[in-house]
């Protein structure tokens, strides 16, 4: 039980365009916000995978001080997260003594799950219908319409042991609270994370979509009702280039023999 004058443990998921600089200055207040009401909650990653916990818990629990840069080094891997947006998630973890927990199912794992399937790597394998197809029109959207449906299904796969994935872990800290940093489609409530958490989890929840000017990922519309978020924020859109024409280039290009 949180002491008196401490707020209920609650459990926070914060969206996010992976690249959109104001997206994360925008989270990061709302982080700051909670911690000046007492709440002491475990930060949950995505940026980091989850074979690379043991490292980052090996650090916390050395006498030296350390700095968001040896948590990075201990947890990053091969990843290529623009660890300037996350940084300063990590220092306020580190100056409040958060949990910082590696949240992700690193691209190695799946792989396995995409050739072996969900259980196989420990997941449940009884998707619903409604995730399965929702999921895979949003990944075969998000490839610009070239990839095979069959090969969307196992990417899928991928994309549910994330969820899964998160979803424990919230479980295991929920009692304390929680702030998860995931991208959109891991946050949303149809479709995402809170999809595979108790129902009493899931009562002190709240999904928190970052999203781009003209983006209605999850029919957010206005006038429509939003069953992704319980609350959208709104950031103009990151310069980038298309990568829809960047995919096309590598198509076209001729094997290399």
């Amino acid at each position: 039980m949180p002491a008196a004058n401490e707020p209920a443990p609650s459990v926070l998921l914060l969206g996010e365009v992976h690249d959109n600089a104001a997206q994360h200055a925008v989270r990061l207040e709302a982080f700051k916000k909670l911690l000046t009401t007492g709440a002491r909650p475990a930060l949950l990653m995505e940026q980091f995978d989850r074979e690379h916990q043991a490292a980052i818990d090996v650090l916390r629990s050395t006498p030296a001080r350390i700095d968001a840069t040896a948590v990075i080094t201990a947890g990053a891997g091969s990843s290529s997260w623009n660890w300037a947006f996350y940084r300063p998630f990590i220092d306020l973890a580190l100056a409040h003594d958060l949990p910082i927990v590696a949240a992700n199912v690193s691209r190695t794992e799946g792989r396995r799950v995409m050739s072996q399937g969900l259980t196989a790597s420990g997941f449940e394998a009884a998707v619903p219908r409604d995730i399965s197809e929702a999921l895979s029109s949003t990944i075969e959207a998000s490839h610009c319409g070239m990839l095979d449906t069959a090969t969307a299904q196992r990417m899928v796969n991928v994309q549910v042991a994330r969820d899964q994935f998160m979803a424990r872990l919230i479980e295991a800290n929920a009692a304390r609270g929680v702030v998860l940093l995931a991208g959109n489609g891991h946050v949303r409530k149809d479709i995402g994370v809170p999809r595979w958490l108790s129902a009493v989890t899931q009562a002190k929840t709240t999904s928190h979509g970052y999203l781009e000017t003209g983006d209605d990922t999850g029919a957010v519309k206005s006038g429509a009702a939003n069953t992704a978020y319980d609350t959208v924020n709104f950031t103009a859109a990151q310069k980038r280039d298309d990568p829809c024409e960047a995919m096309r280039g590598k198509v076209s290009k001729p094997p290399v023999t």
